[in-house]
Formats: structure tokens, C-alpha cells, sequence
């Protein structure tokens, strides 16, 4: 079974700050995310023996700069998707500021969900389906998972007890890694958005 799982979120793009990129086509890693993940890769140890990454291009970018790193292949994981925003996905931050929907969205994501999108508890049972299926995944010791920050950041949520209410409780930035470690047949987290630092 699994012993660790490093969850890194991809690291910097262009549009991070100002669009809500979601599952937008083409996001892609600036030069400072490239330098971002190239850090995870050597600061991760030991060696993994399995990388998987979300469909989206920033994260299958991230994903084989670790890989080329530790010599493996890459599994791509639908489980690890983004979460879908729906009618949001590209929109700026500005114009979202300006929906009413939006503000409840960020109040209340145990019960609200994005306008055609996914609800953050729909996000956060594939998430952690997929994270206690590697738990017993004979096939696999040491996981480097490539994900976003919603889809780390539910994970998180769910292993400390906290309310997906309480969702800015964690913070997820680009580039870091958050570390799970199986023990007695129980997930715990013993790291939480470490940084690399230059």
C-alpha cells in the first residue's frame, strides 16, 4: 500500500490571480512555474515510484518535469481534475467580484456550487475516493499526485475534520506540496503547503 502521498499543486501561470482558469483549454506554465516544480522535484524524498497528474496542461507540464526527474512515466488521473466551475470557468476575478452567486459560493461551499459546475462536496468525494483507493493500492509506495488547489485543498479539509464552510482554513499555493502518510490503515497529513524556496 501506499506509504506517502505528496499532493502538488502545478506551479505558476500567467493567468493566476486575475482569471478563474478552471478547466480553461492551454493554461500553461510561466517560467517562474516551471522553476517552481523543477524545486519540488529535488526537494522530494525519497524517491517516488509512481507520478499522476490531473488532465489539465499546467499540471501534465508540472508532472513531467517531476517525472523526468525520477525516471518515470506519468499516469493521468481524472480524479485530480480541477474542480468545473461551470458558467464561471474564465471569467475575471474583477467580474466575478460582481455576481451575487459568487459571494455565496464563498460563504457557503458545503451546500452551493458554481452555476453548471461542480459542488466542492462532489470534488472533495472524488478527491478522497481516489487518495484511500491508493491507501490500499498494493502497487504503489511512495505517490507524487500533480493537482489544483481546490481539489488539494478538499482533501485537506476532509483528513483535519474541517467544514468545507471553513475552505480558507488551508492554504494551497503554487508549487508546493502537501504530504498524506498512511499509517495503521489511516491517512494523517504530516505536511501542508511547503514551499521550495530559491
Amino acid at each position: 500500500m501506499a506509504r506517502t502521498i505528496h499532493l502538488v499543486r502545478h506551479g505558476h501561470h500567467a493567468l493566476l490571480g486575475g482569471t478563474l482558469c478552471g478547466r480553461m483549454k492551454g493554461v500553461a506554465l510561466d517560467e517562474l512555474g516551471c522553476e517552481e516544480i523543477a524545486r519540488c522535484a529535488v526537494a522530494i524524498s525519497p524517491r517516488p515510484n509512481l507520478v499522476q497528474s490531473s488532465p489539465q496542461r499546467r499540471c501534465l507540464q508540472s508532472a513531467c518535469i517531476l517525472a523526468a526527474h525520477y525516471g518515470l512515466a506519468i499516469e493521468i488521473v481524472p480524479a485530480l481534475d480541477e474542480l468545473d466551475y461551470g458558467d464561471w470557468t474564465g471569467q475575471s476575478f474583477d467580474d466575478l467580484d460582481r455576481d451575487p452567486r459568487w459571494l455565496v459560493w464563498n460563504t457557503q461551499r458545503g451546500t452551493s456550487q458554481p452555476p453548471g459546475g461542480e459542488s466542492m462536496r462532489a470534488l472533495q468525494r472524488r478527491i478522497v475516493d481516489h487518495l484511500e483507493h491508493l491507501r490500499a493500492d498494493p502497487g504503489s509506495d511512495i505517490v507524487v499526485a500533480v493537482s489544483h488547489a481546490e481539489p488539494i485543498r478538499a482533501a485537506l479539509l476532509h483528513y483535519q475534520g474541517i467544514d468545507l464552510d471553513d475552505f480558507l482554513a488551508v492554504e494551497i499555493e503554487p508549487g508546493s506540496v502537501s504530504t498524506l502518510t498512511v499509517d495503521h490503515d489511516k491517512i494523517k497529513i504530516t505536511g501542508i503547503n511547503q514551499r521550495v524556496r530559491a
